[in-house]
């Protein structure tokens, strides 16, 4: 069976939202419980939980935004030359 390639890049978007998600919220949930052990606390996790999500979400953000303004230019540029 013979895919387009479309479907081939949505995958690997999709796939890059994901990780571009999880890396931070991973590591700053990692560095918290590290920090959590050291330091002899318990709400440092939380802290920098919330931290790597919103690092996550503007990751995916400006992930997104590029996308749509790069489809923005292709689209103008196909009119400009459809018109000559």
């Amino acid at each position: 069976m013979k895919y387009n390639k479309n479907v081939y890049q949505s995958l690997a978007l999709i796939m890059q939202f994901g990780i571009n998600m999880l890396v931070p919220i991973f590591l700053c949930a990692f560095l918290g419980i590290f920090l959590d052990k050291k330091l002899h606390t318990n709400f440092i996790v939380i802290i920098l939980f919330f931290l790597g999500a919103i690092a996550g979400f503007r990751n995916i953000y400006i992930m997104s935004k590029s996308i749509y303004d790069k489809g923005k230019d292709d689209k103008k540029n196909d009119d400009e030359h459809n018109a000559k």
